[in-house]
């Protein structure tokens, strides 16, 4: 016995291909209106986050660069939640974490100078209450030497500051300059 498959006639084929074309369509417009919706929103915008509230599985962001693209693109931008002034961008935060993380190292060897100093000052003490001392004037270009290096410690603390400072106004400018320049763009 054999069998005789009747291929599918062509317009069974176009009404599939068409449908399908169809679908995809639906499907990336709900991508676009789920990234403008939550840019709208103000909140945080992830490719998974988008996937989920347009309906989609995340593999179809992927398999359409364009719209994968979208989402990276308004993810690296600055939003405003409804009724909020503009909120920081990520990496603006990332600088700032940056800053503290070094400022807590800072603060780190600052303590540890500050024990190693009263060890030092306290040694002495026991020292001189010994009897043991060093002459006077020994102790006078110590005593100078060590308000020395505490200034040069407070002078380098200052630059750190003042650096950083410089670093936080030139990323505020840069970003107020980005969106000076895509606000021309738009217009």
């Amino acid at each position: 016995m054999t069998s005789t498959s009747n291929p599918a006639p062509a317009a069974d084929v176009s009404a599939m291909v068409a449908g399908r074309r169809a679908d995809t369509a639906r499907r990336r417009q709900r991508v676009v209106n789920a990234v403008n919706d939550t840019v709208a929103n103000g909140q945080e915008i992830t490719a998974s986050g988008i996937a989920r509230r347009a309906g989609v599985d995340r593999t179809f962001l992927y398999r359409h660069r364009d719209l994968l693209e979208q989402v990276h693109t308004a993810a690296a931008q600055p939003h405003h939640a409804p009724g909020v002034g503009p909120m920081v961008s990520r990496a603006s935060l990332q600088t700032d974490l940056l800053a503290a993380q070094q400022r807590g190292a800072r603060m780190a060897a600052r303590v540890q100078q500050l024990q190693t100093r009263l060890s030092e000052l306290l040694g002495e003490q026991a020292w001189r209450q010994s009897g043991l001392g060093a002459p006077d004037d020994i102790d006078q270009l110590k005593q100078q030497i060590t308000h020395l290096e505490q200034h040069v410690v407070d002078v380098r603390l200052q630059l750190e500051e003042r650096d950083q400072e410089l670093l936080a106004a030139r990323t505020a400018n840069r970003e107020l300059i980005t969106q000076l320049n895509a606000s021309r763009h738009t217009q």
